[in-house]
């Protein structure tokens, strides 16, 4: 996280997120502060929470993990802000996404256009997902994949990996990043191939090369093409 976003966990009144990001910040969240943890599914019903206590003179947190305005809490936050008649000002704290934080420990596979694509189909249909990738992969974009798989939910992850075969070159570089930026972090670099014979789960991040990747030294690299001979 940024300085500026644990400066505003440390001194909030109320501290409102998913069960499990609340866990990780529980040791920078103030013993007086009031704690609002709850599930996967209701993101309006805290953000509804978060609003009403903000209208109640209380400086509020949301958290998210990574940057809230990706595939965070921001954007339903506003939205039920602003339903209300009473003006509640709402600050956007940015931190640190997935796609930034793998990428630093992969190397430089991101230094040129890429495209980030989640794979939850929850809210998002798997079809318009399935549009994005081809999109995605036609353009020789590198590609970063958030929520790639779960226990239940396997399709998506097949079926983006049918897809990028079949416009990539299967000796893409591909870096599998588990628990980015957080305890156990561990990564691991191959090829387009053969991603799927790594451990993946909902804590990893997939980063998928463009044609103008390499592996050196160990890392991931996205030629730019500046000419360094």
């Amino acid at each position: 996280m940024t300085p500026k976003a644990r400066s505003e966990i440390e001194n909030a009144d109320v501290v409102v997120g998913y069960g499990t990001y609340i866990k990780l910040i529980q040791n920078i969240i103030k013993k007086e502060a009031e704690v609002i943890s709850g599930t996967m599914g209701k993101e309006a019903e805290r953000a509804q929470i978060a609003v009403d206590k903000a209208k109640a003179g209380k400086a509020v947190v949301m958290v998210s993990s990574g940057d809230p305005g990706v595939y965070g809490m921001a954007g339903v936050v506003l939205e039920v802000a602003a339903k209300d008649k009473f003006a509640v000002p709402v600050e956007i704290v940015p931190g640190v996404t997935a796609a930034t934080a793998a990428s630093a420990i992969l190397g430089a596979p991101l230094i040129s256009d890429f495209a980030v694509i989640s794979l939850s189909d929850l809210l998002t249909p798997l079809e318009k997902i399935e549009r994005r990738l081809e999109a995605a992969s036609q353009a020789d974009m590198s590609i970063v994949l958030y929520n790639p798989q779960s226990q239940g939910r396997i399709e998506p992850l097949a079926k983006a990996y049918e897809i990028m075969m079949k416009h990539m070159d299967p000796k893409t570089p591909v870096g599998i990043v588990r628990q980015a930026g957080r305890e156990g972090q561990n990564f691991t670099i191959t090829t387009l191939k053969d991603m799927l014979n790594c451990d993946i789960d909902m804590v990893t991040t997939i980063v998928v090369g463009n044609s103008a990747t390499k592996v050196i030294n160990d890392k991931m690299v996205t030629s730019r093409g500046y000419d360094i001979t």
